[in-house]
């Protein structure tokens, strides 16, 4: 005889309004997308010009002494056979763009825009039909995967003294966790030039990057002209599945530790992130907490 124990949210629950605003105009009225894009992308370049940033461009083939974070992400999942195929040519655009960030400094006062370096990812410069997500699902576009070289570089400046000034995430979680490495929450969204991935050097310390695409990972490093004090811990807390009319939602928190590398000893702990998307797959019911109707109106996610 098996008995079902009420459980309820952490915490007060809200969808966020990213997840529950009406469709934009561009999306009621899909003849106004191109424009839509060519304005945002006009808006950047614009603010590229203007800002007065020093943006990071030098490459250095030989690298620094001091390694900071490494990270591998393995490079095909196992999807459906027309999902494969996707998987497959992104595999050339990691490739490509890989190539594009290999090698660049990043050096004191100066700031790294993912889609200043890698630029328009075009069929004229090779790139192929690959997997991207929209609105949950996979689809195909030229380009497709450099998401997964964004997800690893944030995830190796979230170990660093970096300062993150943007990254957006994706408002769907369309796979379940088979085969996952790092929490759930920390990847990235890029759509160029406007969605991007922005960090800023506030320190003494010229940072370099080094990724390569092997045979079966996409491989990176952080590198350093020096030692760092500090190392990182990041990690995900209070993660739950929530059912609310009907759909399921993930949410949790990426929390992140300073600790000294020369003592060892914790120095602080901040927030990093709150997340919360919509859940496009059936998650185990035993891991689904209902919301009660009433829970819906109260404090943010």
């Amino acid at each position: 005889m098996s008995t079902t124990t009420t459980r309820r949210p952490d915490a007060p629950f809200v969808v966020p309004e990213r997840l529950t605003a009406p469709p934009r105009l561009a999306e009621r009225h899909p003849s106004l997308f191109p424009w839509a894009v060519r304005l945002h992308r006009a808006r950047r370049r614009v603010q590229w010009l203007v800002s007065g940033t020093a943006w990071a461009h030098e490459r250095h083939e030989a690298p620094l002494p001091v390694r900071v974070k490494k990270h591998g992400s393995l490079l095909l999942r196992e999807l459906s056979a027309d999902e494969m195929v996707l998987q497959h040519n992104k595999v050339v655009n990691l490739r490509l763009a890989s190539d594009r960030v290999d090698g660049l400094l990043i050096r004191p006062g100066e700031t790294f825009s993912f889609n200043k370096v890698v630029g328009n990812c075009t069929r004229r410069k090779g790139y192929v039909e690959g997997m991207r997500l929209s609105n949950g699902d996979a689809v195909a576009g030229v380009g497709g995967g450099i998401c997964q070289l964004a997800n690893l570089l944030h995830w190796m400046f979230l170990h660093s003294p970096l300062t993150v000034v943007e990254r957006s995430e994706h408002s769907f979680d369309p796979f379940p966790d088979k085969g996952r490495v790092l929490p759930w929450g920390v990847g990235c969204s890029i759509v160029y030039n406007y969605v991007d991935l922005v960090v800023r050097n506030d320190t003494a310390t010229t940072f370099q990057l080094r990724v390569r695409v092997d045979d079966r990972h996409l491989r990176g490093e952080l590198r350093a002209d020096r030692p760092t004090d500090t190392s990182y811990r990041v990690e995900a807390r209070n993660e739950q599945f929530l059912r609310l009319d009907g759909r399921v939602y993930r949410r949790n928190e990426i929390w992140r530790t300073r600790i000294s590398r020369r003592t060892g000893d914790t120095l602080g702990e901040e927030l990093v992130k709150r997340n919360c998307a919509l859940v496009k797959y059936l998650p185990a019911e035993e891991l689904i907490v209902d919301v009660p109707q009433a829970g819906a109106p109260g404090d943010r996610p």
